[in-house]
């Protein structure tokens, strides 16, 4: 399919501009702001660039949303109990209104782009001062400043989803991990997932503007970026650009100390990928590989597009060309007609795959979605019944993986201290194992090799071999 991208005209990016020193010279405007994240790693840079928009309008980060003059929730609706949980969050404020009359109440993302969404905004959460989707976040300097200025609330969700933004600001959560997207939306129309609903269809940034962002970031001094999308290894596809791994391999040569990606899809896994991985040090030895379910018959369900047997060999070739590579996934139970032996060959795949770890799921149907509609939908107490099951072999499987790193020596990018204190501090290892370890607050920032004595559910422990 061809990628036909639209970029956005410098001209409309230097209104936006206008639209934001406009703002900024308003007498009587909020003067701080409070962003709440919901979701993944691109909703959390898309956040990024919520704060770096409002920071170039004069607004300063309150360190409390209750201190805040406009909260801003950046919302998810992958699955509706995240959907459900935003909108409660979102409610809460009404009551905090109630002792702050001039608060400033915005809602935007994935859940406010989904089909119905900006109409249920309207008619049942009169309190939204400001609601906008993904596809324009470029937008919120004129939309808020319309908000302000009138007095009106406002509510705008495009339909044409197949622009780009370039040069918009960015206010980094972290100095040393930047974010990085590489390219938005998603063509796999997985009959469960709302994504190509309200993230668009597949659309790849220009190698060139990736290069020198992450040129940028390394001017910067961050030690480590992860390249971001719904389908990484999908990108540039239709385009006549780079490759996925041509494009991994050029930013392996700007001298990161370290790179990750997340998230692939099994079906577009090549040899070309892997074999840039293996020859490229400082790209982390992790992937992470959704499988979903063990079952052919749900995974044709699914539209996922590759079978339980195409998955294991792929994993056999990763591991193969990298043995101390660590492997992640997702798996969905419960999926409309999943029978008990479906969900047995899902047990059993996980049993044979050796996750270090996975992300378990009940099927959340989501209306637009293929599968909502479906047949045979599962009834919740042999769903709970299920994720239990597999949570169990999980966990049993992370045991094993942790308990053979008992002895080796890991290298461990410092990012914080441990939230269980006790002069601890905290990072994560190549396979993205979070370690804590003795240490201070000067260790926040270093890479230093850790030998691994003691594992527990969801961490390793270390002790650092210091200088």
């Amino acid at each position: 399919m061809k990628n036909d991208i639209i970029r956005i005209p410098e001209e409309e990016m230097e209104r936006q501009r206008g639209f934001a020193d406009a703002f900024a010279a308003l007498p009587r405007r909020p003067e701080t702001y409070y962003i709440v994240t919901y979701g993944c790693q691109m909703n959390a840079h898309d956040s990024e660039k919520l704060a770096g928009i409002l920071d170039r309008m004069g607004l300063r980060p309150a360190p409390d949303k209750r201190e805040a003059d406009f909260v801003l929730h950046n919302t998810c609706c992958i699955r509706d109990n995240a959907e459900r949980k935003a909108l409660g969050n979102v409610t809460w404020l009404k009551e905090l209104r109630k002792e702050r009359p001039d608060l400033l109440i915005g809602v935007c993302g994935c859940m406010v782009q989904e089909p119905g969404m900006a109409e249920k905004l309207i008619k049942q959460y009169p309190f939204v001062d400001l609601a906008f989707g993904t596809g324009n976040l470029h937008e919120l300097p004129e939309l808020l400043l319309r908000c302000v200025e009138s007095g009106r609330r406002v509510v705008s969700v495009p339909e044409n989803e197949s622009t780009l933004a370039e040069g918009v600001p960015i206010r980094r959560a972290s100095s040393l991990t930047g974010y990085l997207t590489i390219m938005y939306g998603c063509n796999n129309f997985c009959t469960y997932c709302i994504v190509p609903h309200v993230r668009g269809r597949e659309r790849s940034r220009s190698s060139r503007d990736i290069l020198r962002e992450a040129e940028e970031l390394r001017r910067q001094g961050f030690r480590e970026i992860m390249l971001l999308g719904q389908n990484v290894n999908s990108y540039g596809s239709g385009t006549g650009d780079l490759s996925f791994p041509q494009l991994l391999d050029e930013c392996a040569s700007l001298g990161f100390e370290r790179i990750r990606f997340m998230t692939s899809h099994p079906k577009d896994l090549s040899d070309d990928l892997i074999r840039v991985m293996a020859d490229r040090p400082n790209i982390m030895r992790h992937f992470h590989l959704p499988v979903q379910s063990g079952s052919n018959a749900v995974l044709e369900a699914m539209n996922r597009r590759y079978t339980r047997e195409k998955y294991l060999e792929r994993l056999r070739a990763l591991r193969a060309a990298m043995p101390d590579i660590g492997v992640t996934t997702d798996l969905i139970v419960a999926f409309p007609g999943e029978t008990e032996r479906d969900f047995e060959d899902t047990l059993s795949l996980t049993d044979e795959a050796c996750f270090d770890s996975a992300f378990t799921f009940i099927y959340s149907p989501r209306v637009g979605t293929k599968a909502a509609s479906m047949p045979g939908q599962v009834d919740p107490d042999t769903a709970k019944a299920r994720i239990e099951r597999l949570i169990a072999v999980q966990e049993k499987n992370t045991a094993r993986v942790f308990s053979s790193l008992i002895g080796q020596t890991v290298k461990v990018l410092v990012t914080d201290r441990s939230r269980r204190g006790g002069g601890e501090v905290t990072g994560k290892c190549e396979r993205n194992i979070s370690v804590n370890f003795p240490g201070d607050g000067e260790d926040i920032g270093r890479i230093l090799p850790v030998k691994i004595t003691a594992a527990s559910h969801t961490t390793l422990k270390g002790e650092a071999a210091r200088e």
